[in-house]
């Protein structure tokens, strides 16, 4: 699925805002790395002139926002804005009452702590397509997955979260940016569209 493009030569009349649902193995950027064996953005047949409002890493999934409207990347990204990100996450083992706690008033990164949170487990697991190539699998150490929202996006940060509670992320998928839900966009892996003007309105609200 893809958003329809502007006619060639017709003036634009209003900033677009595109939402793709990143796959694993795709860096969040249009140039490959390096010696890089990761995929890019150019893969996926974005308009020219969009640029991702923040990124997610190679390994993490889920909803990701383009524009080309100056400014909305502050708007979103800096924490002074308190703007909500939910994150699906797979964790090793079950965390205890104590360590979500933890998790949800933040912990130590370093030198410095995050920004409280709110964190849930999800029961039953989000029903997600099967990720390419598969979380793996060890018989003997369960895993549980559990919504966590923030408000700051520090590197790898949920991933570093989880792990200062002794729970490593096994798979981890961006949900929700503001209000507006991935699984309301009827995205699969790797399909994007512009979105509606209500939906615009979900993504930037608080």
């Amino acid at each position: 699925m893809r958003g329809l493009e502007p006619t060639h030569g017709a003036a634009k009349l209003a900033p677009v805002l595109l939402a793709l649902n990143k796959p694993f193995g795709v860096l969040s950027q249009f140039t490959p790395e390096p010696g890089s064996a990761w995929r890019t953005l150019a893969d996926f047949g974005l308009p020219k002139g969009v640029y991702a409002l923040g990124r997610l890493d190679a390994d993490s999934e889920g909803l990701l926002l383009f524009s080309d409207e100056p400014g909305l990347n502050s708007r979103l990204l800096d924490p002074v804005h308190g703007h909500r990100r939910e994150y699906w996450v797979m964790v090793e083992r079950e965390p205890t009452d104590e360590a979500l706690a933890q998790l949800a008033a933040g912990v130590v990164l370093g030198g410095e702590r995050t920004r409280p949170g709110t964190v849930r487990r999800l029961d039953p697991a989000p029903a997600l397509p099967p990720r390419d190539p598969p979380v793996r699998f060890r018989k003997n150490v369960p895993d549980c997955w559990l919504a966590l929202e923030l408000t700051e996006g520090k590197n790898r940060q949920v991933r570093r979260m989880t792990a200062a509670i002794g729970h490593p992320t096994l798979r981890l998928v961006r949900a929700r940016i503001g209000t507006l839900a991935l699984d309301s966009l009827g995205l699969a892996p790797g399909q994007w569209r512009e979105l509606t003007a209500a939906e615009r309105a979900a993504a930037l609200a608080r």
